[in-house]
């Protein structure tokens, strides 16, 4: 089973220095809000995944005053050991080793230590705008398909170039249309992949959820996900045509794949609107344990599971059920903050026995 041995952080956020070492079932980080509990799962993420799962940008995350900070944990698998240390410095680019050879791509490391995080910020991906919902997704598939990833990044770059081009042709009043097919081809073949890839994946994807969502409401709620782009209705070339002038007007390329989003429904409701915070909460749950399950049937690791302060705005009946689910279906490491280590302890015991609870 996958799991991560120890950890180190140097200048991250608000440690100077701290090492930890870690039971291979549950880790618990208990204290007072400030602490850095949501910190030490966020280093996690770090090894796991190269970034924050707070989108901070790196630099932010070094501590006040210094320069740098660098993380390095030992992930075990199979009995065989995986050195990881990341390092990131002002005015450098972030670099990654592995086993004390740097990365020559970042995007290389993904997937290698699969990793979920639930935390309080997911409330984002319900609250705020697509672009929210678009990196939960892009995030879930880029764990369990590296050409995915590629088709991204690429889709991505030709997108930067297009709409910088956008803005020279307003700002020196000309226009290449010869330029501009050059990026176009880069979108439409690339974004169409990606429209394929998201369309099966919610496929597989929903059922997923609505199980876990199922058990969590005891099957006294209905939920749907429902994905929806421009590509739905006409090819991305018809629709980068029909678009060119308001293109051309606005500075930026105003349809595509990146506009893409996912509808949250309870009850064939928007939950945003109708949801109570524990059906909210509930919904989100389900949302992040689908995806642990779909990159453990798909990468045959199991993920490891951050779980931040989640224990807030759930009632006893839907703590009980998650806490079932988790033992019920085997999940790998598990690592969990909570401000109330009594109430941590008591839940934790009813999934293992081997844990470490840290108090911070």
């Amino acid at each position: 089973m996958l799991h991560l041995k120890d950890l180190r952080l140097f200048n991250f956020k608000n440690f100077t220095e701290k090492t930890f070492s870690f039971s291979e079932k549950i880790n618990c980080f208990v204290g007072n809000n400030g602490v850095g509990k949501t910190n030490v799962l966020d280093a996690v993420h770090y090894l796991s995944l190269t970034k924050s799962c707070l989108n901070y940008s790196d630099l932010d995350n070094i501590r006040f005053g210094g320069n740098f900070f660098s993380l390095e944990g030992g992930f075990i698998e199979d009995h065989n050991e995986d050195n990881i240390k990341l390092f990131v410095q002002s005015g450098q680019k972030k670099v990654i080793k592995r086993n004390n050879k740097a990365y020559e791509k970042l995007s290389d490391h993904i997937g290698k230590y699969p990793c979920v995080m639930i935390s309080p910020y997911d409330q984002n991906l319900i609250t705020e705008g697509s672009e929210f919902r678009r990196k939960f997704i892009d995030g879930v598939i880029s764990q369990i398909n590296t050409e995915y990833l590629h088709f991204l990044l690429r889709y991505q770059k030709a997108l930067a170039q297009r709409n910088a081009l956008l803005k020279i042709f307003i700002a020196n009043n000309t226009f290449d249309a010869l330029s501009l097919e050059s990026y176009d081809k880069e979108l439409i073949e690339n974004g169409s992949r990606i429209f394929q890839i998201r369309k099966e994946f919610i496929q597989m994807y929903l059922p997923v959820f609505c199980e876990f969502y199922s058990v969590l409401s005891q099957k006294e709620e209905t939920v749907r996900i429902r994905y929806v782009s421009d590509l739905d209705t006409n090819d991305f070339q018809a629709i980068l045509k029909e678009n060119l002038i308001k293109d051309r007007a606005s500075a930026h390329t105003t349809r595509g794949i990146h506009k893409d989003d996912l509808i949250f429904n309870l009850f064939d409701y928007p939950i945003k609107k109708f949801g109570s915070q524990g059906q909210q909460k509930s919904f989100l749950i389900s949302l992040k344990l689908a995806q642990l399950q779909i990159i453990k049937e798909y990468s045959r690791k199991n993920p490891i599971l951050l779980m931040d302060d989640i224990f807030d705005k759930l009632d006893e009946h839907r703590v009980a059920q998650l806490v079932k689910l988790v033992h019920q279906k085997e999940f790998g490491q598990i690592f969990l903050s909570d401000t109330h280590q009594d109430r941590t302890e008591k839940i934790v015991k009813q999934i293992s026995t081997d844990y470490q609870v840290f108090v911070l």
